[in-house]
């Protein structure tokens, strides 16, 4: 129900400004956990300076070790794109948060442009990674089981 004057609202100054204050820490906690994460071991540039030769699993006569290099390239691509996707989740929440800090009127040009090339990239991954789940689950179901 909205107050007499019509206009919403209805919150005092005093809310206001605890609104506020738990709206700063929330936005320097994100910041703090964006550094942290960045500098972490499970930052992006850590996860991809890590990865091992063709060799390290096997080679010549021992395949398996040729498969199971190439399933650990799989699985470290993915957990470097999974890297990338959290730090840019992290950046478009501290962008959002400062917008809602100074609304997003007046939010920089530069802030929104990032903050949707972020959206835009989020959900671009996203859409490869369903699609090739879709090409495996779809390889899956024609393969033959011996029947």
């Amino acid at each position: 129900m909205l107050p007499a004057d019509g206009r919403g609202g209805g919150g005092s100054a005093a809310d206001m400004r605890r609104g506020v204050m738990a709206l700063s820490t929330f936005k320097k906690r994100i910041d703090d956990l964006l550094t942290a994460f960045e500098a972490s071991a499970g930052g992006e540039s850590s996860v991809g300076r890590c990865s091992l030769p063709p060799t390290a699993f096997g080679s010549g006569a021992f395949p398996e070790g040729t498969m199971l290099h190439r399933e650990y390239e799989r699985v470290h691509e993915r957990i470097t794109a999974l890297s990338k996707t959290l730090g840019l989740q992290l950046e478009a929440m501290q962008i959002a948060v400062h917008g809602v800090d100074v609304a997003f009127d007046n939010l920089e040009e530069e802030q929104r442009r990032r903050f949707h090339e972020i959206r835009t990239t989020v959900n671009e991954e996203r859409e490869k990674v369903l699609e090739s789940h879709l090409k495996r689950d779809n390889r899956a179901d024609h393969t033959d089981a011996g029947y």
